[in-house]
């Protein structure tokens, strides 16, 4: 049996999950469309990173023809004109491997460089130059030292060319960022004994589920809770949940008084016990703050590794997409507004002097994570300079409704999240995403790069583009309808009428 690195890595992780993969990989959840795009993003970030290598060779054979890719860069290694090899294919011990750059320092030395798409190093990375290492010392290779390369998250795009000197940062791995020999091997035996055994190994769920990434096989393994469940509360700490299972508590309704909780978790006990939502003394208060005209807004942005624009970053947000609802007064009707880039041109300037109209001279501007609107504004101003007085009079009427929910209002249906989705839903009986062609914000960033690739079809590009708008305005009209259900709960007047048919301004 052969492990591939990618396998190796997963079993790492949990050799469950490794498990599965190679003898039920049909339990898979499938693959989604903003995975794909991660995947992609990854591959290519190693493209341009070979420019850095230049005169490098890369070993072509796919996944359906690695013996091929061993043979090749086997003649590859031996030949002492050729500076680097990309996707390097070796075997040893059961373990293949593609290493992402070879680069040689002598006529026979090489060094070993892993290629990231992230901005820094992380500990699992260890495992993955470990088990290379391994491989190519095992295959013969004289290894003269390995390096990690990633992306430099301050170099500035000037809207040209990558200058791959400056984008990427390459760093000598400390003792305390590798993993011995002697350990990977260990690890190896193993996954390879694991393997052999007729039946998966017995792992217990925990947070090797979503750590350092979301297992594919998680919801075999983590079936749905009941609702009480006391995983359950708001930002509970694994600790606190293991000691309450030891005990032979499940439910929420058996903690007891004196458990160690937040004022949030405490709050949330509460409501589930009681079946009812607890709105606190002071929601009245905050709620009395807005002001008329009021704007109800959301952003749609993506976060390419690579920047797309002048003065951009690696995973700086590119702005494409916004909608609003608005209402002039009391009893006014609700007018919607929007903005959604439909070319693969910089959507930054649109998108700004767009926004401005929509949001001008309003008295507050409904957020859900004024955090998240607040630093793309920030972006925004950063990049257009001539535009930061408007940029700042929209920051200073931002009203961060999660905010305000966090702190006065839990719902049992909450089930611990507090994400505009499950608040919406759990507050408007009515309300639902269901049916729509974007259910959230990572497909939102996939579908638009389906939109804005010149190879889409006029057909597909009208389905994506209605249901990238649909999708945000689904938000903004959840923002006013529960600012509506909260100050009706409250009995406050001059609530915002949602159920008034928009207008498209």
């Amino acid at each position: 049996m052969r492990v591939s690195k990618s396998k190796f890595i997963a079993g790492v992780q949990c050799l469950k999950r490794l498990y599965f993969q190679v003898h039920r990989p049909e339990m898979a959840a499938g693959s989604s469309e903003a995975t794909e795009a991660i995947m992609e993003q990854g591959h290519q970030v190693g493209l341009v990173a070979q420019k850095a290598f230049p005169g490098g060779v890369l070993v072509a054979a796919d996944h359906e023809h690695l013996d091929d890719a061993v043979r090749t860069t086997r003649e590859l290694v031996v030949n002492a004109e050729v500076p680097a090899i990309f996707e390097a294919t070796f075997e040893y011990g059961g373990v293949l491997v593609r290493t992402d750059v070879l680069e040689r320092r002598s006529r026979a030395g090489y060094r070993l460089i892993e290629v990231k798409s992230a901005t820094s190093p992380k500990p699992h990375y260890a495992y993955d130059i470990g088990i290379q290492k391994r491989v190519l010392s095992g295959a013969g290779v004289n290894l003269e030292g390995t390096r990690l390369m990633y992306l430099n998250r301050e170099y500035v795009f000037d809207g040209q060319e990558y200058d791959v000197s400056r984008l990427f940062t390459i760093d000598e791995l400390t003792r305390e960022q590798t993993i011995s020999d002697a350990q990977i091997s260990s690890r190896v035996d193993q996954q390879l004994r694991v393997l052999g055994q007729p039946t998966p190994p017995d792992v217990k769920s925990g947070k090797q589920c979503i750590e350092p990434v979301l297992c594919e096989f998680y919801e075999h393994c983590n079936p749905d809770l009941p609702s009480d469940h006391v995983s359950l509360l708001p930002r509970m700490r694994t600790e606190n949940v293991d000691d309450l299972l030891a005990s032979g508590i499940m439910s929420v309704h058996q903690i007891p008084d004196d458990f160690l909780l937040t004022a949030t978790q405490r709050r949330a006990v509460d409501a589930v016990k009681s079946g009812k939502m607890w709105i606190g003394p002071e929601l009245t208060g905050e709620l009395t703050t807005l002001r008329f005209p009021i704007c109800f807004m959301d952003f749609e942005t993506i976060f390419p590794a690579l920047p797309r624009f002048a003065g951009m970053r690696p995973y700086d947000h590119v702005p494409f997409q916004w909608s609003v609802h608005r209402q002039e007064r009391t009893g006014a009707p609700m007018m919607r507004y929007d903005f959604l880039a439909e070319s693969a041109s910089d959507p930054r300037i649109p998108f700004l002097e767009s926004l401005c109209q929509a949001v001008k001279a309003a008295g507050s501007i409904v957020v859900y994570n004024q955090g998240f609107e607040a630093s793309r504004l920030d972006d925004l101003a950063r990049w257009l300079p001539e535009h930061r007085s408007e940029i700042a009079e929209i920051k200073a009427r931002l009203w961060d409704l999660l905010a305000v929910i966090r702190r006065n209002v839990y719902h049992p249906a909450f089930g611990g999240s507090f994400s505009l989705k499950r608040v919406a839903v759990a507050i408007l009986p009515d309300m639902n995403y269901d049916g729509l062609g974007v259910t959230d914000g990572n497909q939102a960033g996939a579908a638009w790069g389906r939109l804005v690739d010149a190879a889409t079809g006029a057909e597909e590009k009208t389905q994506l583009k209605r249901a990238l708008l649909q999708y945000c305005r689904q938000d903004t009209i959840a923002l006013a309808r529960i600012v509506e259900a909260l100050r009706g709960g409250v009995g406050l007047t001059g609530v915002p009428t949602a159920t008034v048919k928009s207008e498209t301004a």
